[in-house]
Formats: structure tokens, sequence, C-alpha cells
């Protein structure tokens, strides 16, 4: 089978990726498969779903909420999404977070003057300490593969509690408290979901070792935003580490900007610049996978919502 794709809205290395793949460009209107390249924009989306067959639809990131929330995720329909292929960026991204908090350059890129070697006496090494990852798709297993020659001992959590590569140990999510305390940094990567939303909430905050980071690349709303900025405030966790945060995005008057041991940056782990080759590359492939009627990359489960 030669499938007929629409790219919408166009984009041409993504148009370019179909064509190697084996597809042929076409309308929505007559297309088998559409690509969908706008990922704010789910009643644009719904709009072009109205006068078009397409049995199957890529998704351009891997979170899916905004779309699940419209309720355009239509289950008769094949639904695929980016969830895996920006698994190393991201993941280099929290590397650096977490470099960031255990070297505590947060204080030392906001210095403006010379600082005697007692200021900064709580900046560790990774090794030695333990990194817990929340979440084991490909940003968990990317990041725990850079942590490795790192030395940190590294236990995951994930729905579960398969093991995941490179952890000492892993949990499932339903284990969670009993091993947070433990953490020197812990890093936020599921996908949000009803049963991951504010699962940092006031209790479980409340559970993690004074002078621990939190460093969330996953979903803003992971965390409880009221509960962290309290926790904050009382001196009760080392700091916070956000590239996703709840609202997103950040106010400049809202709080955490205030805190000097909170780094904010902006959702900037995986910029569409990174994005757009890797995205590319998966067109390509699934467009391959499905003129030849195999499983595709990514699949969304709709009832689960990721």
């Amino acid at each position: 089978m030669t499938p007929t794709v629409a790219v919408l809205p166009a984009l041409e290395p993504i148009e370019a990726a179909v064509v190697s793949g084996g597809g042929v460009l076409t309308d929505a209107d007559a297309a088998d498969a559409l690509i969908w390249t706008d990922p704010a924009d789910p009643e644009a989306l719904r709009a072009v779903m109205r006068r078009s067959p397409a049995r199957w639809i890529q998704l351009p990131f891997a979170g899916v909420e905004r779309f699940l929330a419209a309720g355009v995720l239509d289950p008769a329909r094949t639904w695929t999404c980016a969830k895996g292929i920006y698994g190393p960026s991201t993941a280099e991204h929290a590397l650096a977070l977490l470099l960031l908090a255990s070297r505590r350059l947060d204080r030392h890129a906001r210095a403006r003057g010379w600082r005697g070697k007692g200021e900064y006496g709580d900046a560790r090494r990774l090794i030695g300490g333990t990194v817990l990852i929340v979440g084991t798709g490909g940003i968990g297993r990317a990041l725990a593969e850079m942590l490795a020659p790192l030395g940190p001992r590294i236990v995951a959590v994930n729905r579960s509690g398969d093991p995941m590569p490179g952890a000492g140990r892993t949990v499932p999510v339903a284990e969670l408290a009993s091993v947070v305390g433990a953490a020197d940094w812990i890093v936020l990567a599921p996908a949000l979901t009803p049963e991951t939303h504010h699962l940092f909430d006031a209790a479980m905050i409340a559970r993690m070792k004074p002078g621990a980071w939190l460093v969330n690349v996953g979903r803003g709303g992971l965390i409880d935003t009221g509960a962290l900025v309290d926790a904050l405030r009382r001196g009760a966790i080392g700091g916070a580490a956000l590239d996703v945060t709840d609202p997103e995005p950040l106010p400049e008057d809202h709080p955490l900007w205030s805190f000097d041991d909170v780094i904010v940056t902006s959702h900037t782990a995986n910029t569409w610049a990174m994005a757009l080759p890797e995205l590319a590359a998966l067109v390509t492939r699934n467009v391959r996978r499905f003129a030849a009627g195999e499983p595709l990359e990514g699949l969304v489960d709709v009832a689960r919502g990721y």
C-alpha cells in the first residue's frame, strides 16, 4: 500500500519525511494518515478531523494531555505521539539541572563578587548520593545511562515496578512514599495522567529529606505548586530545578521566581530545533510501518492518556 498522507500545518521537513517513508502527500480530505505539527491547537485538529477520513494521526510531541482534555483523541482512530524520541535531549537537560543542584551553581551563577570557600559548603558530587528517577520511559532510561559514569545510586519508580536498566532498584509508584526520603535528588519524568497529577503533593514533599532537590522535566502538573512554594519558604527542602511549571507560562509575579534556590528554565529541555530532526525521522519510520501494516512507534493508549 502506498499511503496518502496530509501534513498540517504544512511543514517542509515533515513533508519530506513523509515522502522518504514512501507516502504520497495529499489534502486531509483524501488522506489515509494525518501528521499534525501544531502541539498547541487541538481545536484546529478537531476541525480537520471532521473532514478527514484519516485512520492514523501522528502528534508532534510526547505529551497528549492537551488533546485528551479537549476530547480530540477519537478512539476509533489510531493515534501516535513522539514519546521516547526526545528522551536523550531532555535527559541531558535533567543532568544539567542535577549538576547545577549538586554543585550549587544556582548560587554561583547569581554571585556578583568572589565568595569565601565556606559559603558553598553544601556543594557535593553525585557519587555516593542517591538519584530517584520517577518515570522510566525514554527520559528516565537515557538519564540513568548518562548518570552511570558519575556514580550515584539510582532508584527508579514506574507504574509496574518492572526493572529499569541502570537502576539499582525499581519500585512501583504505589511504593514511592517508601523511597522518596532516601533521595538526594529527585527527577520527575513520567507522563501526566489523572494518576500522576500532583504526584508530589504536600504529603509527598514532606517526605523528602532536608536538603534534597526536586527536578522536574516532565510536566508542571506533577507537582502541587502551592505545596512546593510552602516547602521552599520553610526551607524544608534544598531547592527545585524546574523546566516545566504549573501554571505555564509561569507569571512574572509568581513566588517561585523569588527563591534563590529555585531554577526555572522555561520549558527548554527539548527545543523545536532539537525536536524537528527527531520528529522527521519518526515520521519516516512510521509512514513505512503504516504502509507495511506493521505496528507503529509511539502508540497512544487513549484510555490511559499517554
